[in-house]
């Protein structure tokens, strides 16, 4: 048994492409017996079952509109599965790219597919992502590139010439994000606290965010801010506005998060530190982190609707 990671694009035009190349793929993964996770949009899950017919019992499906809609979720689902097979090689097919993703999500899913090479080096799994090559963006689909050091076409391997490393991010993922709005809430908080929580919860209200969304949100940010008072000496700055579909809330400091997978590894349960990101990750739909030298900003997306 291969004992390496292998993290291929697997690119493909349309519905009888994906049929014959996706599904291909998995079906040559099956007849080696390796147990498959298949993350994948629900239509393409009905046409992947279809395809597979009676190999669908040895496939654990999942819909990746809710696993990934913060695609921060992805990495820790993954990990759940190799845990739960132990000294086996495990497959996993995932569909994190679709073409009614907002910029924001498709940035971060461009991040989580390089944050993967890391996250899983050294680990028994093929790690397979479809891209449609019909349906999405010039700049996606070169990221796809940028992030996995093997692509196939129309079932032919070959290894991607713009592959940046295990340790790099594509340009899109590390530019600064943009100004928020003039109309923003804005506060500078030192030490209180509760103020940046009320701040949150009353702009959440007038967007129309739903009570228990609401709690989520104030709790998010509480923990960001939280990490500022920890870790930082001059205090942070909080920015909330709305538009008709998501509520944001982005929170800057001067400190630096180091490690790329903050947030996307869970802590265990005794250690003291890690454990405001993960939470963070797992309550907001989508979280966009950029740290370096001169500072934090983490922006925080909630949906206004169900």
């Amino acid at each position: 048994m291969r004992r390496d990671l292998r993290h291929v694009a697997l690119l493909y035009r349309g519905r009888d492409d994906y049929l014959a190349s996706v599904a291909g793929c998995v079906r040559g993964v099956l007849g080696r017996g390796e147990p498959v996770f298949a993350a994948v949009p629900g239509s393409r899950a009905d046409l992947l079952r279809g395809a597979l017919a009676r190999d669908t019992a040895r496939v654990t499906f999942g819909d990746m509109a809710q696993i990934g809609r913060n695609p921060a979720r992805i990495i820790p689902a993954l990990r759940a599965f190799i845990d739960c097979h132990p000294g086996e090689r495990v497959c996993y097919l995932g569909e994190l790219a679709w073409p009614a993703r907002t910029d924001g999500e498709l940035r971060e899913a461009a991040r989580h597919e390089a944050l993967v090479n890391r996250a899983f080096a050294g680990v028994p799994a093929t790690i397979m992502c479809a891209y449609d090559l019909a349906g999405l963006p010039g700049e996606v689909l070169a990221d796809a590139e940028r992030t996995h050091p093997i692509l196939i076409r129309h079932g032919t391997s070959a290894p991607s010439t713009a592959y940046l490393g295990p340790d790099a991010l594509p340009p899109r993922c590390v530019q600064p994000l943009s100004t928020p709005p003039p109309r923003a809430w804005t506060h500078h908080y030192v030490s209180d606290l509760r103020v940046v929580r009320d701040l949150v919860a009353e702009c959440a209200a007038r967007a129309g965010l739903p009570p228990d969304r609401m709690l989520d949100l104030v709790i998010a940010a509480n923990e960001v801010a939280a990490n500022t008072l920890g870790h930082t000496t001059a205090g942070g700055t909080v920015r909330v506005w709305h538009t008709e579909a998501e509520i944001l809330c982005q929170i800057e400091d001067s400190g630096w998060i180091s490690d790329p997978l903050a947030g996307r590894v869970r802590p265990a349960a005794d250690e003291a530190r890690g454990h405001g990101l993960w939470l963070v990750n797992q309550v907001c739909d989508l979280v966009e982190l950029r740290t370096g030298q001169a500072g934090t900003t983490v922006r925080l997306h909630m949906s206004l609707r169900r």
